[in-house]
């Protein structure tokens, strides 16, 4: 079965950096692409970023552009967020999550277009 594990969370001070892992298994990982997203207290889960099956791709929230960098190894099953710059509304869980389509190129900004969840990874940033 599909498995997203997210881990590198934890507490950080206002312009510091985290890198958030997602390892994924149960399913050909080199083949889909994939997205990160977020959720703050009381919020939408909302798009953070994405990249595509190959690792050529990649978009991201304009929140977070030329902040946030997604990357991805396939050869571990795992994709990464390096977070850098951080701000006090940065503070959320944050989810990897697989994209529907395989192969995809664009990753999408839907949750609609994402079908496994990990459990999420709590980032908070203090001010």
């Amino acid at each position: 079965q599909v498995q997203l594990v997210e881990s590198g969370g934890g507490l950080v001070q206002v312009g510091g950096s985290l890198r958030l892992s997602c390892e994924a298994s149960g399913y050909t990982f080199s083949a889909y692409a994939m997205g990160w997203f977020r959720q703050a207290p009381g919020k939408e889960r909302e798009f953070v970023g994405g990249i595509s099956w190959s690792g050529g791709y990649t978009r991201y929230a304009d929140s977070v552009k030329g902040r946030f960098t997604i990357s991805r190894d396939n050869a571990r099953n795992s994709v990464y967020l390096q977070m850098n710059s951080l701000k006090p509304e940065d503070t959320a869980v944050y989810y990897c999550a697989r994209s529907i389509g395989i192969r995809a190129g664009d990753p999408g900004m839907r949750r609609s277009e994402y079908d496994h969840w990990g459990q999420g990874t709590q980032v908070t940033v203090s001010s």
